[in-house]
């Protein structure tokens, strides 16, 4: 159960982490890593989604959903054209441009556009459309979609992930403290990121995605509570952080479209910079509330 004493104990042990200054990231008018949280609305042009609320039909239909999440409080709007679940179809790199880039040309001048792929022509062809953040979910071609982001001077989310893609079946290590193996993974990879030309970086802990030795929904929900709670232990990375707002459809049923919200309360407590969800008018009143109250 999530207690004041249970904060408590988590702030007495690790509270000296707080102290690491974290580097904003600019893209475009935003400044990413600075105390207000920026929103990251998302547009699915896969119809394999498992979130059916955020799905485009087409280029109007991803171009009306984008345009009322930018209205409902979204800095960042991300693009994707595959689905990210296990044993979904795969879409070729070609039918992913021809999805993505005519949405990314007519908004380019509207917001800020991130385009989530892990396959590096998708990358060039976006960020030439005018995607200017690569949220990268694979590792197979991680130097070559580094290199083209720092071509295009692009802001890279660094997605946890061990595999080719966060498509494939993975385990994590659930044998003790995850915030560790998170600090040594990205630290690896931010210094890699760096010598090859890319240096707006974000981290993403990898809190949306699957793992096949966490498939069981409750042990999953609590693994993700904490991370997300406890993502100021990363601050000493010195990268802004992206955290996925978790479904949870086993914890709230009929009531699924609050669970974003309600998962932004500890993301927003944990340090979490860029908030990526679905319902962006739910997490943006939860974000408001936060700034406007207090409980000392």
């Amino acid at each position: 159960m999530i207690t004041l004493a249970a904060l408590a104990r988590v702030q007495a042990a690790y509270g000296d982490s707080w102290s690491h200054d974290i580097s904003p990231v600019a893209v475009g008018d935003l400044s990413i890593g600075d105390d207000a949280p920026v929103l990251m609305g998302t547009v699915n042009l896969s119809r394999d989604s498992s979130y059916r609320e955020s799905v485009a039909t087409g280029t109007s239909s991803a171009l009306r959903k984008a345009r009322i999440q930018i209205a409902q409080g979204a800095g960042i709007v991300d693009l994707g054209a595959e689905s990210s679940n296990v044993g979904t179809v795969r879409v070729s790199s070609r039918d992913q441009i021809a999805s993505l880039v005519p949405v990314i040309e007519e908004l380019a001048d509207e917001t800020v556009v991130s385009v989530e792929t892990y396959e590096p022509p998708v990358v060039e062809a976006c960020l030439d459309a005018g995607a200017t953040i690569l949220n990268m979910t694979g590792r197979e071609h991680e130097d070559e979609m580094l290199t083209l982001a720092a071509k295009y001077d692009a802001a890279v989310v660094l997605c946890f992930g061990e595999a080719d893609n966060i498509r494939e079946i993975s385990d994590l290590d659930l044998s003790g403290d995850p915030m560790p193996l998170l600090v040594d993974h990205f630290g690896a990879r931010l210094e890699r990121a760096r010598s090859l030309g890319a240096t707006r970086l974000i981290i993403d802990p990898g809190m949306g995605f699957y793992y096949g030795n966490l498939v069981d929904p409750i042990p999953r929900a609590r693994h993700q509570a904490k991370v997300l709670t406890q993502g100021f232990r990363l601050r000493s990375l010195g990268a802004p952080i992206c955290n996925a707002m978790p479904h949870a459809f086993d914890l709230f049923e009929d009531e699924f479209r609050t669970a974003e919200g309600f998962f932004a309360i500890w993301a927003a407590l944990g340090s979490t910079h860029v908030l990526r969800t679905h319902e962006v008018s739910r997490v943006k009143a939860v974000l408001d509330s936060l700034a406007a109250l207090a409980v000392d």
